[in-house]
């Protein structure tokens, strides 16, 4: 199975995680919601949801953006079958930042504020070294509004499976190129 980790103020319904169930059907994807802006729940949460799959299958997981940030490191606590990550957030301490005292909504209509101590909260989950034996493959647009691309390159480029597309965007525009390595991963 796969299971898709939605990012800041998503949901288990978003475009990607439907596009997801859509392209890799009959293969089971799982999308999960969580609380991605409290950054220990959210570590919380998602390590329940991962012990509740149990050790009958090592899962498949695919985190965007603030989900690739949780998915790396709940990858060296679980265990996971591969790590595929798009976009991800490796650093959100640098990217939100410049959002202090801002609003933020969450896709339960729950709003919060980016406070330093938020920012801060994330710092206990960040990896350094991502290079541990743990499959890892990247997609990645250097367009991305929001996140800088180069810093998931550098980190995973010795130990990743990369690709990495001139121009998109936060909304990450090559998704049918994800379906199609996915399936072919899958042998679908």
């Amino acid at each position: 199975m796969l299971v898709y980790l939605h990012g800041l103020n998503s949901s288990s319904r978003s475009d990607k995680a439907n596009r997801l169930r859509d392209g890799l059907a009959p293969y089971p994807v799982i999308a999960v919601d969580y609380d991605a802006h409290r950054p220990a729940t959210a570590i919380a949460q998602l390590h329940t949801r991962f012990a509740q799959l149990g050790a009958t299958e090592q899962p498949l997981v695919i985190g965007s953006s603030m989900g690739g940030f949780y998915g790396q490191y709940l990858a060296r606590h679980c265990a996971f079958a591969h790590l595929y990550l798009i976009n991800p957030a490796l650093t959100p301490w640098t990217l939100l930042a410049d959002r202090i005292g801002e609003v933020m909504t969450s896709a339960q209509g729950e709003r919060y504020r980016i406070t330093q101590s938020l920012i801060d909260a994330t710092r206990p989950y960040g990896i350094d070294r991502p290079c541990d034996g743990t499959p890892t493959t990247l997609f990645l647009e250097r367009g991305d509004e929001v996140i800088d691309a180069r810093i998931a390159e550098t980190h995973y480029r010795d130990c990743g499976r990369l690709f990495v597309w001139d121009g998109g965007d936060h909304a990450f525009q090559h998704l049918d190129a994800v379906i199609a390595c996915l399936r072919q991963d899958l042998s679908l």
